[in-house]
């Protein structure tokens, strides 16, 4: 008797490992391309991107949702991945990474790293993103691909009937009414761009503020998934107070497999194009932030934007102007 019960006891978990390995392999339904326009050409290209099957499998299969809650979306995942990636060994996969995603080397300030991470904050030559330096002018702090909205109260973010919800953004109240209606540019680094951010303009800085959160993708292939993944991830930021531009926020996000958000600038100034920091290993965000009626965002960034493509742009470049010029 003891024996059978024994017997249907395996069967029901060989049942349920079957079922879960089913499920685990149930196909995905087919995504859409990535699809952004090339600043420069004014060409729309598609992005190739890294982890793509992994990412489709996290927000799109029963099995791979429920690791993503369980599991992908915590720090201690990010966090040992980005250990991993400073070992020694790690260095072995640089070459074939630059090879499949066409990184120049050739611009960065050393072409010999001791690990994947080394070579994912490296540093560039001064000369690779030369700065606008009008002082009227907003530079972009990142390279990656560029949503930009006019109107916050008046745009859809990402999704349609989704709306950039920036109490929960910036988690206060008070300073949210200062940009319910301001303007928002959100700059995607993906794993292959340049990883270390700049100021955007000169001013003085505020002590930073953190956020404790999760750890999502913020690729679009997740963000279609779930819209609120900026406000539900790690995320931190400074108020850039200028005469000029009024109080800027520029907040750094992180991602899955994004090891640390680093800030290397020392004081309470900051100098447009100056280094600020950096992200390890992963995808991450950057996400700036104005009050109403101060800056007017180029026009080609709205437009793309309104039409459903991202920008490609890069650190130094221009991406608004103040309204008083």
């Amino acid at each position: 008797m003891r024996s059978k019960r024994i017997n249907k006891k395996w069967i029901i978990i060989l049942l349920l490992i079957s079922g879960i390995l089913l499920l685990a392999f149930y196909p995905t339904p087919q995504q859409d391309p990535i699809k952004f326009i090339n600043r420069e050409s004014k060409i729309i290209k598609t992005e190739k991107v890294a982890g793509e099957n992994w990412l489709v499998w996290l927000y799109n299969n029963p099995v791979g949702e429920a690791t993503l809650w369980t599991l992908a979306k915590r720090k201690v995942v990010s966090s040992l991945y980005g250990k991993m990636m400073d070992g020694p060994g790690s260095a072995e996969k640089i070459q074939p990474f630059v090879e499949e995603y066409g990184i120049d080397l050739g611009i960065a300030q050393k072409q010999h790293f001791s690990s994947f991470n080394d070579f994912f904050t490296r540093k560039l030559k001064k000369s690779a993103r030369p700065v606008n330096t009008d002082s009227n002018i907003v530079v972009s702090p990142a390279d990656g691909k560029c949503m930009a909205y006019a109107d916050i109260t008046n745009a859809d973010f990402i999704i349609k009937d989704y709306r950039f919800d920036v109490k929960s953004f910036l988690n206060d109240p008070v300073l949210a009414n200062k940009y319910h209606d301001g303007s928002l540019v959100v700059i995607r680094l993906a794993p292959y761009d340049y990883h270390r951010f700049h100021f955007p303009v000169s001013g003085s800085v505020s002590p930073i503020i953190r956020i404790n959160g999760d750890y999502y993708s913020v690729n679009p292939l997740a963000l279609h998934k779930m819209a609120e993944i900026f406000c539900l991830n790690k995320r931190e930021y400074v108020i850039i107070s200028t005469p000029v531009f009024g109080d800027v926020i520029m907040a750094e996000v992180g991602a899955t497999m994004v090891g640390s958000i680093v800030q290397t600038y020392k004081g309470n100034l900051a100098e447009k194009g100056k280094e600020k920091g950096y992200f390890e290993f992963g995808g991450s965000t950057v996400v700036l932030l104005f009050e109403k009626n101060k800056v007017r965002i180029d026009e080609d960034l709205l437009a793309n934007t309104a039409n459903g493509f991202e920008t490609a742009i890069k650190t130094g470049e221009r991406i608004a102007v103040s309204l008083e010029f």
